[in-house]
């Protein structure tokens, strides 16, 4: 069979780089680097008019998985695509739909949901500047903040009707670990020898970190109220969590902390894989997959029972490297197993993706809905001493596009919702009136789930819809009157700005909590994510600035990373490949994070106490 392969990738090859078009070459560094060439000089034969085709096709290889804006400029103005993120050392056929160069995407339940869309072979982020593309004359490609001096290649520009997404060469991509090959990087693993040998290392050194805290995760030399389960109180002027036993508690968490990883994209791009799980692995039901490779991994380290000794290890590397949460979209079992503090995350509210997430409280049977679906979520855990508390959803899509929103419901099909929003304009129809009809809606469906979520379990906290990007003001003033015990948002940049933690703080009254955040590297056929830094010293670097900086400030309660392990180097199910990972594909740790963790969580009493300042390292980004 692998002789097959080989055959197969030969020939694939051949037909992928035999082209005689010619390339063009851009090759970017500085702080915003940009490449641009006339349409006429791409192909001679492109139109101005590209608005009665439907796709930009082209073929691209770049050295670099780091993000780039694809730019047209048209005589009306520049249309651009954000985050458009390539394989790295491949070539790759793309066809870029032109509707999103045109308008902005309105369907999507989250900022996720409705701001990227995968490729085959790349993943485009929509929603950045839109209008028409009647007269371009241009195509450009810029870069922020290049680590290095990337390039990418492009040859064979066209415009079509239909798409001719294809991953052209050289294949395969990705190694039986989960590796992507073109790639290259100290310690990749060539044989299960090398694995075998990192993790038997890692078993033997891998103790308790001592840091002198409760079996929930609070801090021993510290004594309030004990109620049983985990509480916020104002002390000295700072907002502490208290856990069960009375002790100040300051969350350090992961999200996604499972045994399955991301799912990836497999059908359709096969070629591109050297060899796919064993049955056994993809039908045990917990996230496998055919590309479940970090399963695979830990079935190769732990055998057929590989998922409790997984639960151990995690627990263990939890209790070394200071993480004392499981946070949002973890293993379920291990959220339960009452081994750590662990966040649920909570749905079933009708955030509708065809309204931006905006639930529609106007149906009959809305607060019904509602009572069942807490109901179901919530009583079952309300005597659990391990639970920090309940997101009640993330990233809404709608804050910010108000008045848009209105549009849609209103040329949308007939829902209680549209009805409702028809009446209340019949009163006078004007921008303000259209966002107050959106606030007013958000306010009463939030107040009746938060109230359910209160009526079936009132020991536990509510930790708020985890606000993403930066949202308008109109949604922290409207979340001060719904009934939330923190607010929490997700911040995405390299630290928090306090003055805009004081105006939550000052609008809110409520402790905030930090639901995600994350710093990668552009290596190994991983982008570096939404936080990009220069290597992995400086993800530790990069790690170490912000939680200490955010824990400096007297209403930040925790800080929750995004996410456990690596994402998959050919893409999750939108496209996201990221080096965002306390551990990669392979279930070794990036150790110059993980102990950056371990110092910063010795710091954290001291830090939010106000008695050390926090680091004043910055890391290097490009």
């Amino acid at each position: 069979m692998k002789n097959i392969l080989l055959l197969f990738s030969f020939a694939f090859v051949l037909s992928g780089c035999t082209s005689k078009e010619k390339s063009f070459i851009a090759k970017f560094e500085g702080d915003v680097s940009e490449q641009k060439w006339s349409i006429k000089e791409l192909n001679p034969e492109l139109l101005s008019d590209w608005s009665t085709f439907k796709y930009l096709t082209l073929e691209l290889n770049a050295s670099s998985t780091q993000r780039f804006f694809l730019k047209l400029y048209d005589a009306e103005g520049i249309r651009r695509l954000r985050r458009v993120q390539p394989f790295q050392g491949a070539w790759v056929r793309a066809s870029i739909p032109l509707i999103y160069f045109q308008q902005y995407n309105v369907v999507g339940h989250d900022l996720a949901a409705i701001g990227k869309m995968p490729l085959p072979g790349l993943t485009i982020g929509l929603n950045d500047i839109v209008g028409s593309i009647t007269h371009v004359d241009s195509l450009g490609m810029m870069m922020e903040v290049p680590v290095g001096t990337p390039t990418i290649e492009i040859r064979n520009i066209r415009l079509t009707m239909e798409p001719e997404d294809s991953i052209l060469s050289p294949i395969p991509l990705v190694d039986e670990f989960g590796q992507w090959i073109p790639a290259e990087w100290p310690g990749k693993a060539k044989t299960i020898d090398d694995l075998k040998a990192s993790w038997e290392e890692e078993d033997r050194s891998l103790q308790q970190g001592n840091f002198n805290v409760s079996k929930y995760g609070g801090f021993l030399d510290t004594q309030d109220k004990a109620t049983g389960f985990f509480s916020v109180e104002k002390i000295d002027g700072s907002w502490w969590f208290v856990d069960p036993e009375g002790h100040l508690f300051f969350s350090t968490g992961s999200n996604g902390i499972g045994p399955g990883g991301s799912f990836s994209r497999v059908e359709g791009r096969e070629y591109i894989y050297a060899a796919f799980p064993p049955e056994e692995i993809t039908q045990t039901g917990r996230r496998g997959g055919r590309a479940a490779f970090f399963t695979w991994n830990l079935y190769r380290r732990y055998g057929p029972d590989y998922y409790q000794k997984w639960q151990d290890m995690t627990v263990r590397r939890m209790d070394n490297w200071g993480i004392n949460t499981v946070g949002n979209w973890s293993d379920a079992d291990l959220g339960r197993s009452q081994r750590k503090a662990s966040v649920a995350t909570l749905g079933g509210w009708g955030f509708d993706a065809r309204t931006m997430g905006l639930p529609d409280v106007y149906a009959p049977d809305y607060a019904s809905n509602i009572d069942a679906s807490a109901r179901r979520q919530c009583e079952p855990r309300k005597n659990d001493p391990y639970l920090l508390g309940y997101f009640i959803g993330n990233e809404p899509a709608w804050p910010g596009r108000e008045v848009e929103l209105t549009k849609v419901i209103l040329e949308g099909e007939e829902t209680p919702i549209q009805v409702a929003l028809k009446e209340y304009l019949a009163d006078g129809d004007t921008p303000e009136r259209r966002k107050t009809f959106i606030y007013d809606t958000y306010i009463k469906a939030t107040k009746i789930i938060n109230a359910a979520v209160k009526k079936y379990d009132p020991n536990h906290l509510n930790l708020g819809l985890r606000f993403g990007s930066t949202p308008p003001e109109d949604i922290i003033i409207a979340s001060a009157q719904v009934g939330f015990d923190v607010y929490s948002l997700n911040v995405y940049n390299y630290s928090i700005d306090h003055a805009r933690l004081n105006r939550i703080d000052e609008i809110t009254g409520l402790p905030i909590i930090v639901g995600e955040f994350h710093f990668g590297a552009p290596e190994r056929g991983l982008a570096p994510g939404l936080g990009q830094t220069k290597n992995q010293e400086d993800r530790g670097v990069a790690y170490r600035y912000y939680v200490e900086n955010a824990a400096a400030h007297p209403s930040v309660i925790g800080a929750h990373w995004f996410q456990w392990w690596d994402q998959p180097s050919t893409g999750r199910g939108d496209g996201e490949n990221y080096n965002i990972g306390f551990v990669d594909v392979t279930d070794r740790p990036y150790s110059e994070l993980t102990e950056a963790v371990k110092e910063t969580f010795r710091r954290l009493l001291d830090v939010h106490s106000g008695k050390v300042p926090p680091v004043s390292r910055k890391a290097l980004i490009q």
